[in-house]
């Protein structure tokens, strides 16, 4: 297996104890949330605003790395935000600082992104893409297993106590920026235009080629429709199921993750990542469309299970699809731009999301987005 470089597998552990360390608090954020008096509105407007700030600063990095020729500095910088945001949420309660450890967060994603994606983009050639960006999502999605795991261990001995979690989760975060160290630059050629204002950092749009502007158009149409995870593990708690269960079920869903990505990553490179795409949204409109009527744990379980095949088959595949859609020297522009706008149609999914939730119940936000992701894969199928 040439095509796992040392670079590929660098980045693929930083990105599995970045995930450990973040996915130790993803599955218990709306749960502390709602146990300290956010309502469900508050929370899908809090994680929409985050995806935003990563939206923003998605475009804009990822063209500033395109400039200059280095990733590098951009993935460092990057994992040590996100790293230092996470004991923050243990110092206070409250909405607005709670929102800045989001962002700060979220800050981070956005400076590396691009600048990753485009390196794991440079280590591969095409008839191994798919492999190489479904291998990084499964060591990625490995540490969304272990990190709930850890999560779960730690509730069970200590109950309602959730705030050490988050001194606990620097822990793996710094461990992954330790790692960022020993990549070594390769430098790509400069893109030779000038790095563009913060605000005009999706100008890439207008200079892409049709058939990227066709295949992100259409994916930013369903990110506009789904939304944040958090709401699949609130109707769990609603409809019953225990907070370690909630858990449990989000354990599930990445590792079946964990088991598919990669795979299905080779899968993409045999049949094209067209055809994975499309089942990854005809399974997502089953899942949606199915929580919204589910009773009992076991039912739900079965309903993360397949959405874990969902993210496999549309996570890696839709980057190692777009990379092939624009120039070499414009990758960390468009695989940023895919990236930032689809984080910006996250803020309103997920604030419709909890809007539509309090008028109407849960179940209208999950029907929307099924039947949405069904006309975006009819869409792309006829592509």
């Amino acid at each position: 297996m040439t095509y796992l470089t040392r670079a590929v597998w660098l980045l693929s552990l930083i990105s599995l104890f970045t995930d450990l360390a973040s996915e130790m608090l993803y599955p218990v954020m709306p749960l502390y949330l709602q146990s300290i008096g956010f309502s469900v509105f508050f929370i899908g407007l809090l994680e929409g605003l985050a995806e935003a700030v990563a939206g923003l600063s998605k475009g804009y990095f990822g063209q500033w790395s395109d400039r200059l020729g280095r990733r590098v500095p951009f993935v460092q910088w990057g994992y040590g935000l996100s790293a230092f945001s996470k004991p923050m949420l243990a110092v206070l309660a409250t909405p607005l600082w709670v929102l800045l450890a989001r962002t700060l967060d979220r800050l981070g994603k956005g400076l590396r992104t691009g600048a990753r994606d485009a390196l794991l983009s440079d280590e591969t050639t095409p008839a191994d893409r798919g492999k190489v960006f479904g291998f990084h999502r499964s060591m990625d999605t490995l540490g969304a297993v272990f990190g709930p795991l850890a999560a779960l261990a730690w509730l069970a001995a200590h109950p309602g106590q959730y705030r050490p979690l988050f001194l606990w989760a620097f822990l793996p975060g710094a461990l992954a920026v330790g790692i960022t160290f020993a990549l070594r630059e390769r430098r790509a050629v400069p893109s030779g235009r000038p790095v563009m204002p913060f605000w005009a950092s999706f100008r890439y749009w207008r200079q892409a080629p049709p058939a990227y502007r066709k295949v992100v158009g259409a994916l930013l149409v369903f990110a506009l429709f789904n939304s944040a995870d958090a709401f699949l593990l609130l109707l769990a708690r609603q409809r019953g199921v225990s907070a370690t269960g909630v858990i449990g079920l989000y354990v599930l869903y990445n590792f079946t993750y964990v088991l598919s990505a990669w795979p299905l990553g080779h899968l993409a490179d045999r049949l094209g990542p067209r055809r994975l795409l499309v089942g990854g949204l005809l399974i997502f409109a089953v899942v949606y469309g199915g929580v919204a009527l589910a009773q009992g744990p076991w039912v739900f379980a079965g309903f993360f299970a397949l959405y874990g095949l969902y993210a496999a088959a549309t996570e890696g595949v839709s980057k190692a699809w777009v990379s092939t859609l624009c120039a070499p020297a414009d990758t960390g522009a468009a695989l940023g731009t895919l990236g930032g706008l689809s984080s910006l149609a996250a803020l309103g999914a997920s604030t419709s999301a909890g809007l539509l939730w309090q008028w109407g119940g849960p179940a209208l936000p999950f029907g929307l987005a099924a039947a949405v992701a069904l006309g975006v894969a009819a869409f792309l199928a006829r592509r």
